[in-house]
């Protein structure tokens, strides 16, 4: 991929140092919508921000840009009595529905509850005049003359599906055939249909008999791109499942393990257990492949072939030797994700000092950028840029890298060279030409 062809587009957001931030407007899940005209982001706050990509003048084709369409509050703080657990109403994961003439529609979950909304333009309608019949007399009747207003953009919950996790919901995904998706908590997967809130179909089930016994739990889940009754999903053991529903309906065994083999070398440290737990999993487009990333490496699988990934990609190589500092601060659990290019030759996924990466799939290289106000940087290969000038703090500071400043919310626009990446309150869009 030649190094020079991705250009910062726009930057939408506060400019707030990290001590200024407020913990409700961090980013917490971004989405480009099916057909890329639209791209959701939700926050921490339970807020979900939609933008409408503008059309192109005839003169600045190359041009990349997207404007505030609408916001909506999805989710409110909720306290579960049973339990005697508060539920936060921060936005976990956004997956948008295929859309409909005249609405898109798009699913959201906090930890507990997934939502379906409607999103449409509707033009309500007031009285202007008030006219009365010719017929002059006590009783004339007055007929009201209605006119169309300005438009106005609606977020309608159309669906509620609710207790059927006990635990932290952690990944939503749409089936390919559009009417069907699956919820996923450390412990159990549902599968949902979209008019159907009321039954949840339990797919996988991890829990033991006894909770002492638990060796790991689900981390993400993913539907095929093209068999609707085949989905994979990733545990805290770094093994990836994938499970088709046409061999059993209950698939807490995977009819394949994708799991790197270990023999000949020495076993993994405490800490090294906890850095191979998969934060994110997607397919290409195609289904061919896979893409796993956990906390030091991003893996690319081949479907067809369990015992070894074709790839592995190291991000955080120079981390290596501070997971123990890390896993004290819990800089360890920071789940980055990835998204894959339309065509699937490409990769992009997240990294501290506000860097993202872009990685060519057969491992042929590939380019780190700095999300950034100022400059988009551009460095070859993937050391790690220095550390930014004028820190008012090092609370963060690992040798040269800042933790504080992280991109791990992502997504890749469905059809075009475009990327959207999240770093605190600011979400940023490049393109590539």
């Amino acid at each position: 991929m030649d190094e020079t062809s991705w250009k910062f587009c726009q930057v939408f957001g506060d400019v707030a140092q990290i001590e200024d931030t407020k913990e409700e407007d961090i980013i917490s899940s971004i989405e480009f919508s099916t057909e890329g005209d639209f791209l959701a982001a939700g926050d921490r706050a339970g807020r979900v921000v939609l933008f409408k990509r503008a059309k192109a003048v005839e003169s600045s084709r190359r041009v990349v840009q997207y404007r505030f369409y609408t916001e909506f509050q999805s989710h409110e703080p909720e306290f579960d009595y049973l339990r005697s657990l508060e539920i936060d109403e921060k936005i976990n994961q956004i997956r948008w529905c295929h859309p409909q003439p005249g609405a898109q529609f798009l699913l959201t979950t906090n930890d507990k509850t997934v939502k379906l909304w409607k999103i449409y333009e509707r033009k309500p309608k007031q009285v202007a005049t008030m006219s009365t019949s010719r017929a002059a007399g006590p009783h004339a009747v007055q007929i009201p003359h209605m006119i169309s207003s300005k438009s106005v953009i609606s977020a309608t919950p159309k669906r509620v599906f609710n207790n059927a996790h006990a635990y932290h919901i952690n990944s939503l995904s749409l089936s390919s055939d559009g009417v069907t998706f699956l919820s996923a908590d450390d412990l159990r997967i549902n599968m949902w249909g979209t008019e159907r809130p009321e039954t949840a179909f339990n797919v996988i089930d991890i829990r033991p008999p006894n909770l002492d016994n638990l060796v790991e739990v689900i981390t993400a889940a993913e539907c095929h791109p093209g068999e609707a009754a085949t989905f994979a999903y990733g545990t805290s053991k770094g093994v990836i499942r994938l499970c088709d529903l046409r061999a059993s309906a209950l698939c807490d065994f995977g009819s394949k393990s994708f799991n790197e083999s270990t023999a000949g070398q020495p076993p993994k440290s405490f800490y090294q257990e906890i850095a191979s737990s998969i934060s994110d999993l997607h397919f290409s487009k195609d289904g061919k492949y896979m893409f796993a990333r956990d906390f030091l490496t991003l893996k690319v699988w081949d479907v067809a072939m369990e015992s070894r990934p074709l790839h592995t990609i190291p991000i955080h190589d120079s981390l290596k030797p501070h997971l123990p500092q890390l896993f004290e601060q819990d800089v360890i659990f920071d789940k980055f994700e990835c998204a894959v290019s339309p065509s699937g030759s490409h990769v992009l996924t997240g990294s501290y000092n506000n860097n993202f990466h872009i990685y060519d799939r057969m491992g042929r290289g590939g380019i780190c950028i700095e999300a950034s106000r100022e400059r988009a940087t551009r460095k070859r290969g993937t050391k790690t840029p220095r550390t930014v000038k004028g820190r008012t703090r090092a609370q963060g500071l690992i040798g040269n890298v800042d933790t504080d400043r992280k991109v791990l919310h992502l997504g890749w626009h469905p059809t075009e060279q475009i990327i959207a990446v999240a770093t605190l309150t600011n979400l940023f869009i490049y393109a590539g030409f």
